[in-house]
């Protein structure tokens, strides 16, 4: 009866401490995020951007030391992160499509084990397409009637712009892609001169520097990525809800769901550029309750009045996800069927010259 006392007085005392343990989880620590980008580019000003919040809202209110590693298109940061990241939650990779693409191709040089990692949280960052009015296109429905030849403007194929070529071959768009500008800042220029007639730009680039001429008449905007509903990408993006998802537009022109090899490529791809565009990941033994603190942290943080002001003005309004959910889309994205992959490297190698 003794043994039995101290043992529920022992439970007692555990359950006690386990929430106060859990509230001071952090106390003291700096967790060091890694963006595989230089300061200036979107994944660092956005890393930025939750900074405060995450300091506000994790347990024991830990420093946020924001660390830029560039270099061979994200893969070297990824790289130090596979060698020397911590598994207590303390190291986090802050990373876009052009982290993941690398990893699900099978590039060279990738050490990082991508889909390995722990989802810690991510942050929706997605992408408008939009024609010149002198391709006589008014909207998504009519872009195969285009007046003119469509010609493309992007940095890479295997990159960031990926989603956007592949976006054109489930449409069956014939489109001319002229690659290697050295930022989408100046693709945006290139449209504007009329050197390029369509474009993509991620949201808060969209929201700021191309709605303007939408409305004044310059630029007509089609279609987005789309949000992810029940597993599939077809859902219109909250972020700009006025215009179709990209499996709208093809539901729209066909008459039936988009299937087959081209929409499975693009879904994958898509869901990590766009639904889940910036993740934060973690090393692959990060204990589950480290990755609970952090699913709490963004809930409160998307209940948090200040930061709902300021993301309507960076994002139109995106919340940050986190969860099991989260996780698991994201895993199964870095994680394509080898009729995918090889469809991918096929296509890129082919029509892209992209070297494997």
């Amino acid at each position: 009866m003794q043994r039995l006392t101290l043992a529920i007085a022992a439970a007692m005392t555990v359950g006690t401490l386990a929430p106060a343990a859990a509230q001071d989880m952090f106390a003291g620590k700096t967790i060091e995020v890694v963006v595989p980008f230089g300061e200036g580019g979107a994944t660092f000003v956005s890393a930025k951007f939750l900074e405060p919040y995450f300091e506000k809202h994790l347990p024991g209110n830990p420093e946020i030391d924001l660390v830029s590693r560039p270099g061979g298109g994200s893969i070297l940061g990824a790289n130090w992160f596979e060698q020397n990241a911590k598994s207590d939650g303390t190291t986090i990779l802050f990373t876009t499509s052009s982290t993941a693409n690398p990893f699900v191709l099978g590039q060279e040089g990738v050490e990082y084990r991508l889909a390995d990692y722990r989802v810690a949280y991510s942050h929706p960052f997605s992408a408008v397409a939009y024609v010149s009015p002198d391709t006589g296109v008014t909207s998504a429905a009519d872009i195969k009637g285009a007046d003119t030849p469509l010609i493309y403007g992007g940095i890479a194929a295997a990159a960031s712009d990926l989603p956007g070529l592949l976006s054109f071959e489930v449409l069956d768009l014939d489109v001319r892609s002229v690659l290697g500008f050295n930022g989408r800042g100046p693709v945006r220029l290139a449209f504007e001169q009329g050197e390029l007639n369509l474009d993509y730009q991620f949201t808060p680039v969209y929201l700021t520097q191309v709605v303007p001429s939408v409305e004044e008449g310059r630029a007509v905007p089609l279609w987005t990525g789309g949000a992810m509903e029940n597993g599939v990408l077809k859902a219109r993006d909250p972020i700009a809800p006025e215009l179709p998802s990209v499996y709208e537009v093809y539901e729209q022109m066909n008459g039936t769901a988009p299937s087959g090899i081209e929409w499975e490529a693009f879904q994958g791809v898509a869901s990590v550029t766009y639904a889940y565009g910036l993740t934060g990941y973690m090393h692959p033994d990060t204990p589950q309750e480290v990755l609970d603190a952090f699913a709490a942290a963004v809930a409160a943080i998307n209940a948090d009045p200040e930061f709902q002001a300021e993301s309507q003005k960076v994002t139109n309004g995106a919340r940050l996800n986190a969860g099991p959910d989260t996780e698991a889309a994201i895993k199964a994205a870095l994680s394509p069927s080898d009729e995918v992959k090889t469809y991918l490297r096929d296509l890129l190698s082919t029509k892209y010259g992209v070297n494997f």
